[in-house]
This record gives structure tokens, sequence and C-alpha cells, in this order.
């Protein structure tokens, strides 16, 4: 019988898919499944949404009402207010009179109130016990029983020795008052001509981009869109004349201070400026500026007559070299540490026959890179951060950079559209955290990041690619490396015509995914054009492959065909069977049984704990992430059940039995089902409680169009 006629049947019958041949289901991109285990497709009409919403006799809600950050924030407060939320100091220590807030304090102190509405405790051990010695939750633990035969409630508060890169409040409070200096990044932007430009072209770009700095997306001037002039007409922060970006992150003014048009002879004293800080509006007249001002007379004359940059001309009217070595003798000694030695000297990393695993927003936090660890990964990559949250200050993207003990050779990834950000952002991580390598995103397809000027969008912009590799890898000794995709548009293959240059950029690395930001995942990726970018790289520079790597069969068959690749990268594989790290190192195929895979959730049910912590809050948020990934996970199909070994990570899975009831459960697409399973982990849901996956890739979706 034809295709159609077993599409059809199948709607009635599990015997439905076996009409069709091996061929005709691959052709289609279904998994070929045995016949046995084949069962018709489950009734949805009841439910037509994944999510998991409130009780049956309730009309599903089809959106949420938006709600302002004001409100939200007040709603956080008053939540914390309850009595479902006890003061941390009270919970470690159990004494009502050990915080110091006392009546200021924005959480609860009834104690009894507390315990009678806290959920109850769930089954297992804490997982603080065995490596810390104690609890750090103390009351809110939802594992208290098991305290009793523990050593004392942890009075240290929540340091994780196990987990490094932690974020500093006092690093925090300059972020958020602008008073953070960057030395290193403001000489090798100056050096490169990148500080600050002629009148009129301060921030146009080499390549004719975007001449105005776009607010979400440039990592200094995060104000920008505070900086507009009430008229309407974004003045770029007055960058025509001024030293633009150092000015707006040395402020203490984000308003009043930067709107002002500023003098010429401000300019050179901001070159000369120390590193004691002072708001800029203070600094209005050239009286105010006392000493420098006798140190600047003669360039001060020249720079507004002759349109000579302060990049292209020395306090004394000489030129100033083109090296990161060449500096005045006013730049203060703390800058002279920014004095950079050639690319081809800093440390190397390398990736060379290194099991790769692939930087996952959402679900590639700390506890699923521990699992992947344990399972066989060598190299680990954090999740992608956005320059501008990163000095922003913003708490949960520094998050993004927790780094575990375990993690031997691990890297962050940032995405910035300008060289500016990127800078600062680099030589911030390099002071501030531990990482062997920083990966800069230029391959991310996500409209909200495109938009901005970042992520793929770098593609079209061959200039600014280059200017921000320069700069990146000319302020830390970190090595650089990149990621992009083949090209922006499909047939516009542009990843070629630049490849021989990365490395005199300063790149030690480059991972190339084999797709155009326009397929998104929508086809197969191109290995092919992957293999000439890699034969046409120079020696110095190692590249990665990157797409659908899904069995070592996979990862073998490239390495094969290009000996020139130092690695593959891992990315939605791992997230469908993270065991393919102990696959390609043990070069078999793992027939997995359902009880070794709810071991794997239950390392990282056990690693999210102790990440996100242990109390209500905690459980609630490593639920959410199992949740995650459990939407991937789905789309495994073990491999005694396949007529055609292995797997594609293309083919869409049929419905089928498992070999037992919890191989069935783990095989459903239902976000009923991932619910469940996460109720055998973490107990019962919470009232209320609904879920809807992040991310929905659309590989399935469009296979079958090409």
């Amino acid at each position: 019988m034809d295709g159609d006629g077993g599409e059809e049947d199948s709607r009635h019958g599990s015997s439905a898919v076996t009409h069709e041949t091996v061929d005709q289901l691959i052709a289609r991109c279904i998994a070929p499944v045995k016949h046995e285990f084949l069962r018709p497709p489950p009734d949805r009409t009841s439910s037509q949404n994944d999510d998991v919403s409130t009780p049956k006799n309730k009309a599903p809600v089809l959106a949420k009402e938006k709600k302002s950050k004001r409100q939200l924030k007040r709603e956080r407060r008053q939540d914390q207010k309850s009595t479902k939320n006890l003061c941390p100091e009270i919970s470690k220590s159990g004494d009502v009179n050990s915080c110091r807030y006392q009546d200021k304090c924005r959480f609860s102190h009834d104690i009894e109130a507390f315990k009678e509405q806290k959920p109850a405790d769930l089954e297992g051990e804490c997982p603080f016990l065995k490596s810390e010695g104690s609890c750090p939750y103390g009351l809110s633990c939802r594992f208290l029983g098991t305290h009793e035969e523990s050593k004392p409630l942890s009075s240290t508060g929540l340091e994780r020795r196990s987990e490094v890169n932690g974020f500093s409040k006092d690093v925090q409070k300059l972020l958020w008052k602008n008073k953070m200096t960057f030395p290193k990044a403001d000489a090798i932007l100056k050096s490169l001509g990148l500080l600050s430009k002629s009148k009129g072209n301060a921030l146009e770009n080499k390549d004719g981009g975007d001449k105005c700095v776009q607010s979400d997306d440039i990592g200094s001037c995060v104000v920008t869109s505070e900086l507009e002039n009430k008229d309407g007409v974004d003045k770029c922060n007055q960058s025509d004349d001024d030293d633009s970006f150092g000015v707006i992150v040395e402020s203490d003014s984000k308003l009043e201070g930067s709107v002002e048009v500023l003098k010429d002879d401000d300019v050179i004293n901001r070159e000369l400026e120390s590193d004691v800080h002072c708001p800029l509006k203070r600094r209005k007249t050239a009286e105010d500026c006392g000493v420098e001002e006798t140190k600047t007379e003669g360039p001060k004359l020249d720079i507004a007559a002759t349109g000579v940059s302060v990049t292209d001309q020395n306090v004394d009217g000489s030129c100033i070299r083109s090296e990161p070595e060449a500096r005045t003798e006013a730049i203060t000694p703390e800058t002279d540490i920014s004095l950079k030695s050639h690319s081809r000297e800093k440390k190397l990393i390398d990736f060379r026959e290194k099991l790769y695993l692939a930087p996952l927003t959402t679900v590639g936090n700390l506890p699923f890179r521990r699992v992947c660890k344990v399972l066989g990964a060598d190299v680990t990559c954090g999740e992608m951060a956005m320059c501008t949250n990163l000095l922003q200050g913003q708490a949960s993207e520094w998050a993004l950079l927790r780094r575990h003990s375990s993690e031997d050779l691990f890297g962050v990834q940032i995405c910035g559209a300008y060289p500016d950000s990127v800078a600062r952002t680099v030589e911030l991580i390099e002071k501030e955290c531990s990482v062997d390598f920083i990966d800069i995103n230029m391959g991310c397809p996500i409209d909200i990041v495109v938009n901005k000027g970042a992520g793929s969008a770098l593609l079209t912009k061959p200039m600014r690619m280059k200017n921000v590799v320069e700069v990146a890898s000319g302020t830390v000794d970190i090595p650089i490396t990149i990621k992009v995709r083949t090209a922006y548009f499909e047939g516009k293959n542009r990843i070629d015509s630049v490849i021989a240059d990365f490395s005199s950029w300063g790149a030690s690395a480059v991972t190339i995914h084999g797709r155009s930001r326009q397929q998104r995942y929508s086809k197969l990726p191109d290995w092919d054009y992957v293999y000439q970018c890699t034969k046409e790289a120079p020696k110095n520079l190692q590249v990665v492959g990157n797409g659908d790597v899904f069995s070592f069969e996979d990862w073998n068959k490239h390495k094969t065909e290009c000996p020139e690749l130092a690695t593959c990268m891992i990315a939605r594989g791992a997230l469908i069977k993270p065991w393919i790290f102990t696959e390609i190192k043990e070069q078999r195929h793992w027939d997995i049984s359902s009880g070794e895979r709810l071991n794997i959730f239950k390392d990282f049910v056990h690693f999210g704990l102790q990440h996100w912590g242990s109390d209500t809050k905690g459980v609630e948020t490593t639920r959410r992430f199992l949740l995650e990934w459990l939407s991937y996970t789905c789309r495994y199909i073990p491999v005694g059940l396949m007529e055609v070994v292995p797997q594609r990570i293309n083919w869409r899975p049929p419905s089928y039995y498992g070999r037992d009831d919890l191989e069935t459960l783990m095989a459903s697409d239902s976000a009923a089902d991932w619910v469940r399973l996460s109720e055998m982990l973490l107990g019962k849901v919470p009232d209320g409680f609904a879920f809807a996956p992040k991310h929905k890739s659309n590989a399935y979706d469009r296979a079958e169009n090409g």
C-alpha cells in the first residue's frame, strides 16, 4: 500500500505504520520502530495544548496576563513577606533574634506559622549533608527530617565550595553605579581607534552599519535609551565630541552628566583622567579641571579645527602608534598592565579529539553539565550570556558563568554586538571568574538577539566581526574562540571568505555550525561546506564542526572525512541522550534501560538541589529545568526498539510502547507525563502548577519540507 494509505490507517490502529517499508519511513523522516512496539497515536482532542493546566472543568488559559516589571516586583516583595518565606538567617540558626534587620526585614520571622504551611518533606537525604556536612537552608530545607543526626545547622551562609565564579556584591554595586573601570579594554580600544572617532563619525561602523548605539546591546552604554533628547532625536550620547564609551561607564550620573555637550578640553582631560572617579556633571568648565589643563594647551586649540580625534593625536601633538603597547605617559600605572603579548604567544587551548559539550540555552545549566561530565564530556561551556546584562550587573546573567569543580576544561560564551561592550565584558570576566576560554557567539539565530546586531547578525558585518575579535583577544590573556554559522542567508556562504583571517584577528579556535541563520534547524547541516572551510583555515586555527552529531558513527564519519577537524561539538544530541559521550568513547550503541535513564535523572535532581537549593524555591526551580530537559529526552528511541541503528536526530518518533511501563512513560511527548516523572523524583507539584516548554525545536515539523 502507498504512503497515503498507511498514514490514513495510522489513525485507527497500531498496525498502520507497518504498511510502509523502512525506506519509506526514513524518506518521510519517521523513525523505523519495530512493528511489535508500535501503538496508536494518543488522543489529543481533550487537551489541545501540551502545557499542564488547571482542572479540566476550567477553561484553559490561552495567554497569561502581561504584568509590568514594577508590578512583578511588588508581588515578589509581598510574596517574600508572607509566612511561606522564612528569613534565611532565622532559617539557618533557628533563633528569631538572629536577624539583624528585625522588624525591617522583608521576610517572615514567624517560625511556627512557617512550619504549618511548609510542604511535607521529600524522600531521600539532604543533598548538602555528604558534600558540606551541614545544610545552609536549615528549617527551610525540604529534607529537614534528615538533619537530626547531622552536624548543627550551618551559619556560614550559602557558600558552595564546589562551585566557583560567584558574583561579588561589591562588583555588582560598581556596575550598577557605572563606576567600574576597564583600563585594559579602554587601552586596546584606543590603540585600535575604536574608543572615540572624529566629529560626525563617532559611532559609525567601518562597514556602514548602524551609526547609533543600540541601547539593549552596547555593554558600556547601558543607559543609551535614557539619553535620547526630549525632541526624539538620539544624539548617541554626544559621542561626536567626547570619549563616548569611557565617559558613560565612569560617570556617576546616567542622565544629566551624559547628555551635556562636552567641550574639547574635556575630551583631552578624559584621556588623562586617573582611576579616581569624578562625576561628569562636576566638570563643566576648564577651571574645574585644575592642573590637567596646563598639560593640554596645545592640542586643545587644534582638535576642533583640524578634526583629528584624540585617538590619532597624543597630548604632546605626536601621533599614537597603532600597537597596544603604545600609551601616553599620562596613563596611570594600572593601565600599563594592559600591555599585551602577541596572540601567537598567548596561552593556547587544545580541543583536538576532546568531546565538546556545546553551550545550550536554558538546558545547558550547571547541573546538566555535571551530568555530561559524569558521562564522559571533556569540554564544557556555560550558557550564552549577553554582554549588556553582565555589564549592568544582573545577577541572573552572572549565574550563567558559574563553574563546578568537576569542569576541568570550562569556557563561557558571551554575545555582544559592539567591540567596546565585548572588550569590557571579557576584561571583567578575566578579573572576576576562573575560565579556560571565552567563546564569542556570532551564530545565534534568535530574532531578539539578531535585531540588536549581535549573534548571526555579525556575519553580515565582517569589519565589526574583526573589531570584536581583535579587541577581545587583545584585552585578555585567556584564549578567545568564536562560534559562527555558514552564513546569514542561504546560498550566500561568507565564512570561507574570512576563515583565513580569524587567527590573525586573535581567535584560537572557531566552531562552524553547518547551517545558515535563515535555515535555523529546518534542514540537515552542510558538513561538506564545514570540511571546505576547515581545509582553508590556517594551521594555527582549530576548527570545530557542529551539527546533528547523534552517535559515535556520526563522530567517526566527520573525523574520517576531514582529519583536519579538531573535534565535533555536540549540542542537541547531548540533550536527547547525554550518554552519547560514553558511546563515542566506548565506540558502541548503548541500549540503555529505563532504570539507567532514571538514575541519570536522579543525578540531575541531586546536582540541581545542590545548585539551586533544597528549600521549596530550589525544589521547584530544579523541577522546571528538569521538565525543560525532559522535553528533549522524550525524542530518544531505545536501540532495542529500532529497525535501523543508529537513530538520526531529524527522525520523528512514532507512538510506541516501551519494554516496560517506565520506558513507555519516558517516550511520551505529553507535558503531563513529564510532570509525572518529575513527581517521582521531587514529590507532588504545587497546586495550580503549569508548564509549557520554553524551546520548541522545528526540526521535526519541517523535516518533510526539505
